[in-house]
């Protein structure tokens, strides 16, 4: 184990320590590795930011699928304008002369005899006749406006359906983004499994060897109270002894860690105790052959970058809509009140309009066609991408059938070597007690038996960890 990742781990056990005071009791959780791993898909953190993806693509798709349908919005406003315009003319501009020419006028018309009362009488009413101010006054004054338009795209040059199949990609992207944060929450979670077997294997492994040492101490501290043996002999054994103890904390310690770091891959608080059941003795006998090409079809990175290269064929056609012409259909009604000329509202009512808009880009320096060379590079260089990263994927499943064949064979190896230790230790017991062997052959053989033991645990812990990492080679769980 690294030891930056020791340290943070180290740092959360004491703020978890602060946090929860040991008087408050905990109840210890007893779990398998497959209700870990249940425990893991139900409560991990990563997967929920994943899960929460899914979410966020379904709303994106389906705001998406909208584009297809017409829109329709209400559009309001109320202004109140002081302009006015005084539209009444002036009588005596509308004569050459003014007022001189029209009574010039009305003399020369007096003189013809049947005109002569007429004009007497309009002679009489001039000085009288004044328009009023307002008669013919246009004033702005207080107007509403109120229409609801309705718009509705009838070609864009593929732009919705583009946008629309993207979106689907999208969402099609983020459900194999959770199996493939699956895959990986399962790896870690049988990572920190692991970590908590092997802390509470090697444990076991260092208390038998510091008892067998505490009874070799004591014999031998007998024998020299007797005289039968040297002080130095059992020195030597207090040693072994010291750093048997040394290695049993330790490895209380990693316990502890290991069962901390479980706890937070499953989803369980850090003070959580946990005790991890002993796994099955792994079988060796795997039905994976050495240097065989494995299928990854199931691998959900087969899917992502399938769905990858789809998205940047469709760029292509998103980014070439872009400079296509674009037809729409439009449509209103609306309702004016306002405009007032002489004291009457000259606007309450409404009206409707139905029209068709086309765009289409004439020239842009070329602008198009670049852009659309760029995503068409953009879709070649994912297509590399992608069979690159095929074929790398093919060399880690052929690489993960060799490990866990190998790892097989180390756990049959280290098997048949503790058994060898033990047969070893128990020759040269016989033999130290009657005197044929000195002590350090025999102190020797103890420690061949600690390897032996550690070795194997290392091994079923590493034949463990391959299968999981085949699975996950191979898109299995």
């Amino acid at each position: 184990m690294k030891r930056p990742y020791l340290s943070s781990i180290l740092i959360a056990l004491l703020t978890a320590a602060v946090a929860c005071p040991p008087a408050a009791a905990q109840t210890t959780l007893h779990l398998t590795l497959e209700q870990c791993r249940q425990q893991a898909l139900e409560h991990n953190k990563q997967l929920g930011t994943a899960r929460l993806k899914i979410q966020k693509q379904t709303a994106d798709l389906k705001a998406m699928k909208t584009n297809f349908l017409p829109n329709f919005n209400l559009a309001l406003a109320d202004f109140y304008n002081t302009s006015k315009v005084n539209l009444t003319p002036d009588a005596t501009a509308m004569f050459p002369s003014g007022m001189a020419g029209l009574n010039s006028l009305l003399a020369q018309l007096g003189q013809v005899p049947q005109y002569a009362p007429l004009v007497s009488g309009v002679q009489g009413l001039i000085p009288k006749f004044r328009l009023p101010d307002d008669f013919l006054e246009f004033k702005v004054g207080n107007v509403f406006l109120g229409a609801v338009t309705m718009t509705e795209p009838l070609y864009a040059g593929g732009k919705i359906t583009a946008g629309y199949k993207m979106s689907k990609l999208g969402l099609q992207m983020a459900n194999t983004g959770v199996r493939l944060t699956e895959q990986e929450v399962l790896l870690e979670t049988d990572q920190a499994y692991v970590l908590c077997i092997r802390a509470r294997q090697l444990g076991e492994i260092a208390r038998s060897y510091r008892d067998l040492l505490a009874e070799l101490h004591k014999n031998v501290e007998a024998a020299v109270r007797h005289g039968m043996k040297l002080r130095k002999d059992a020195m030597k054994v207090q040693v072994k002894l010291n750093e048997a103890e040394l290695n049993i904390v330790k490895a209380d310690n990693a316990l502890r860690l290991a069962q901390m770091n479980l706890a937070h891959v499953i989803g369980l608080p850090l003070v959580q105790q946990i005790e991890v059941e002993e796994p099955a003795q792994p079988q060796t006998a795997d039905p994976v052959v050495a240097g065989a090409e494995a299928d990854i079809s199931l691998r959900p990175e087969v899917d992502l970058l399938a769905d990858k290269t789809e998205m940047a064929r469709l760029n292509v056609k998103l980014t070439r809509s872009t400079f296509l012409p674009s037809l729409l259909l439009f449509g209103s009604y609306g309702y004016t009140h306002g405009l007032r000329f002489m004291n009457e509202t000259l606007l309450k009512r409404g009206s409707a309009t139905v029209g068709l808009a086309l765009r289409m880009p004439l020239f842009h320096f070329g602008e198009g066609c670049q852009k659309v060379r760029s995503a068409k590079a953009a879709h070649q260089i994912a297509q590399l991408e992608q069979d690159d990263l095929t074929e790398k994927m093919r060399l880690e499943a052929m690489q993960a059938g060799n490990n866990l064949q190998e790892a097989a064979l180390e756990v049959s190896i280290t098997q048949k070597s503790v058994a060898q230790a033990q047969e070893n230790l128990k020759m040269s017991k016989q033999l130290y007690e009657v005197g044929s062997e000195p002590m350090s052959d025999y102190l020797e053989a103890h420690a061949i038996w600690q390897q032996a033991s550690a070795d194997a645990v290392e091994a079923r812990c590493n034949y463990i960890l391959a299968q999981t990492k085949y699975r996950k080679a191979t898109g299995r769980r």
